[in-house]
């Protein structure tokens, strides 16, 4: 019985992607074709593209029909699959800010945030950790934040807090 799982597992293997998994790569290429015609033309030469899909992308921003651009669209989305897409998803992320590195560095800040506002003790960590910060500025950012929170006024010293420590903390690269 062994082997006749093994044989259905090696069919498996040798058979091509079906139809609707190559539909769906498609759709996704066409996806970020789409997303690169929204992009400014400089960007888009950092992005080190074959020149061909540049000139689409170029003339799919001159084009107002809408039919004209979808066949242009479409077109982009062909030229994308001569294309690694996953170096153009890395700068896009990095340039929209989502890269995982900084989100969880801008998770950070905000526990940095919370901890200063609720333990007396983190700023004295905080301090030890970054000799360079302005204590002075920082217990008075903290302190006016408490009392906005008591006073249910705007948050606008809870935010400068939040800068302050973006400068402090520096992002790793």
């Amino acid at each position: 019985m062994n082997t006749h799982h093994r044989r259905d597992d090696e069919l498996e293997e040798e058979l091509p992607p079906s139809k609707t998994k190559i539909k769906k790569q498609m759709q996704e290429l066409q996806d970020i074709g789409k997303t690169l015609t929204g992009l400014p033309n400089e960007k888009l030469r950092e992005l080190d593209l074959p020149e061909n899909l540049l000139e689409a992308l170029t003339e799919y921003k001159r084009m107002t029909k809408f039919g004209a651009l979808n066949r242009q669209l479409q077109y982009i989305g062909r030229l994308m699959r001569d294309v690694e897409p996953a170096p153009i998803l890395a700068k896009l992320d990095a340039w929209n800010g989502v890269s995982r590195q900084h989100t969880a560095w801008l998770h950070q800040l905000e526990h940095w945030r919370d901890r200063l506002l609720e333990q007396p003790e983190a700023l004295t960590e905080l301090l030890a950790a970054h000799p360079e910060a302005d204590a002075q500025r920082l217990r008075t950012l903290i302190r006016n934040a408490q009392k906005e929170k008591e006073a249910a006024k705007p948050p606008k010293s809870y935010r400068e807090l939040f800068q302050a420590l973006r400068e402090i903390i520096p992002e790793p690269l």
